[in-house]
């Protein structure tokens, strides 16, 4: 089946690109997912109609995940937690502790989007970095001191 790519997926292409896959990869995930687009004669035509809409999508999405970063990147997050005398902490810092820091101060960021390997459990400073968009990524600073 050849389809039209509305979205980058990954290993099979970028976006606007016209792509032949299976039947069913294409009506069980692409199609649903609204990554892809059959590719008929009428949409081949409006190929370039559909890639400038979705150049004006992303535009504005960028430019708002530009300024979401520049504020998440001017904030500082300050946890004081018991720690050992080694330094190592009893509990944790994780993503719903920067997820509901930043959601006090008015930036909602999905948790799954905070790009935290695992949670911090030393004291320190660390740079915890926010995916917001494909090419835009904030890094928020959390300093991890003792209560």
């Amino acid at each position: 089946m050849k389809i039209i790519l509305l979205d980058d997926v990954p290993k099979l292409g970028r976006r606007g690109e016209v792509r032949d896959v299976s039947d069913g990869y294409a009506r069980n995930y692409l199609l649903p997912q609204k990554l892809a687009l059959n590719a008929t004669p009428a949409n081949l035509k409006n190929l370039d109609t559909i890639k400038a809409r979705q150049d004006s999508q992303t535009a504005t999405l960028r430019a708002a995940a530009e300024a979401q970063a520049q504020a998440i990147e001017a904030l500082t997050f300050a946890q004081s937690r018991q720690a050992s005398d080694e330094g190592r902490l009893f509990g944790s810092v994780g993503r719903a502790d920067v997820a509901a820091f930043l959601g006090q101060h008015g930036l909602e960021v999905e948790r799954r989007r905070i790009a935290l390997e695992e949670p911090l459990k030393a004291l320190g400073q660390f740079s915890v970095p926010i995916r917001l968009h494909g090419d835009v990524t904030a890094h928020l600073k959390v300093i991890v001191s003792r209560e």
